[in-house]
């Protein structure tokens, strides 16, 4: 399995410390790092304070990327929501790459798609604030 992990060499301490320092390529910062960062938050920190971190780290990192507009809220809140779901549904693994192994159906990047409509998830509204799905719950 590709995981296409481009900071697959980094620690998760050193991992976590170049995101919210913003010295992490923007360009190298993939789907499946998104998911790593998910994970060792909620690992770490619980489900709601993951949210909270992912949500001012994903604007912050987006906007020093000067892509602004690439950051969602509704769908940052969603995705870490789908992590940590998975997390309660699993035994504790002692990596990120253990685990996903597990749920290789989160690095499907177009997971979203099955609980929000295209027009709700792409909303300028959704990209502002939480939005409840809107085909199908989270968990």
């Amino acid at each position: 399995m590709d995981l296409n992990l481009g900071t697959a060499a980094m620690s998760d301490d050193a991992f976590i410390q170049a995101f919210e320092a913003c010295q992490l390529d923007p360009a190298g910062f993939h789907h499946a790092d998104h998911l790593r960062l998910a994970w060792l938050y909620v690992q770490r920190h619980g489900a709601r304070a993951a949210e909270a971190r992912l949500l001012e780290g994903i604007s912050t990192f987006a906007q020093r990327a000067g892509a602004p507009q690439k950051f969602n809220y509704t769908a940052t809140i969603a995705w870490t929501r789908l992590v940590a779901a998975a997390c309660r549904k699993s035994n504790s693994c002692g990596s990120f790459h253990e685990w996903i192994k597990t749920h290789s159906h989160l690095l499907n990047k177009h997971l979203l798609n099955e609980h929000y409509s295209a027009e709700k998830l792409e909303s300028s509204e959704a990209r502002r604030g939480w939005f409840e799905p809107d085909l199908k719950p989270l968990d």
